[in-house]
């Protein structure tokens, strides 16, 4: 995977929140880890936070908070800024963006309204409700915001076993997929469908999000066609190693496998994201095929 060096960093899709600090509650009741990287281990662990690597919808009374941009602009406007972790992550929100600008209207003829990243250090509040890193990145129907703590990646490279740098804009992809879903109503709808039958709850939240790793490997398969502002390519290669990383990712955060490293049991019936096989099954359907309309996971028998 290479960046274009030349590719305008655009800072404007970034909300930079890491000098703010948090408070209130938690995130819509969840429960929520101790902060920091420990917090984010236990809870990754466990897999027991719903909101963890995929969408919060659970409501909350998160006061509004804005950060500040300025360090973050001048950082990457220097030279070399895309050897930056901060700087390469905001490319990588700038391509995943300019992606569905236009695949959304092509593909589903509903126009594609821009969310910013809150990039946040330890705790943040949000309009689903405060959290803390513990949750891991997660998306905020409410505020059509995505949210990540960058040490987040030292738990998938560390922790999980999954050090390729693929893995980053993975995240990131599988998080505005969350946002797709919501401006399509796919979200709402299976929220309603949840509460209809609340016992297959659980398997809806699977197929919300395996369609969520179906849409990232879309624009993987399409990233390098992906342009700054200006016109410049934001991505000049991705190879196959980078989607070979982005598979092993995927296999490290299946419900079965972060039961198995959590010491329990693996029971299927509290699965919410999906098993390692099935992430890794749909995130390569929407690669192989590098079209959205394949990541349709509700149709009937498509999640086995």
């Amino acid at each position: 995977m290479e960046l274009n060096e030349n590719a305008r960093i655009d800072t404007s899709q970034i909300d930079d929140r890491r000098s703010s600090g948090g408070g209130g509650g938690g995130l819509g009741g969840l429960p929520i880890g101790g902060g920091g990287l420990t917090g984010i281990v236990v809870t990754v662990l466990l897999a027991l936070v719903g909101g963890y690597f995929g969408i919060n919808s659970l409501g909350g009374d998160g006061a509004a908070q804005t950060g500040d941009n300025t360090s973050l602009a001048q950082e990457c406007s220097q030279e070399q800024a895309t050897k930056q972790l901060t700087c390469r992550n905001v490319l990588f929100v700038n391509s995943i963006q300019d992606y569905w600008v236009d695949a959304l209207p092509a593909n589903f003829g509903e126009q594609y309204k821009p969310a910013k990243t809150v990039i946040f250090s330890q705790r943040v509040s949000t309009k689903c409700g405060s959290a803390d890193s513990g949750v891991g990145p997660f998306y905020c129907p409410a505020d059509d915001q995505v949210y990540i703590d960058l040490t987040f990646y030292d738990v998938l490279g560390k922790q999980l076993g999954a050090p390729g740098e693929f893995a980053q804009p993975y995240v990131l992809a599988h998080e505005y997929g969350h946002h797709v879903q919501d401006l399509l109503g796919t979200e709402g709808a299976m929220r309603r469908e949840q509460e209809r039958n609340p016992t297959g709850a659980n398997e809806q939240s699977v197929k919300l999000e395996l369609q969520a790793d179906c849409y990232a490997g879309a624009w993987a398969k399409n990233a390098t066609g992906t342009d700054d502002a200006s016109g410049q390519k934001i991505f000049t290669s991705i190879t196959e190693q980078d989607i070979q990383e982005g598979l092993d990712t995927a296999a490290k955060i299946g419900d079965d496998y972060l039961q198995q490293r959590s010491g329990g049991q693996v029971n299927p019936a509290e699965f919410t994201h999906g098993t390692s096989a099935q992430r890794q099954e749909w995130f390569k359907r929407g690669f192989d095929t590098g079209s959205p309309k394949s990541c349709d996971t509700f149709a009937a028998g498509a999640v086995k």
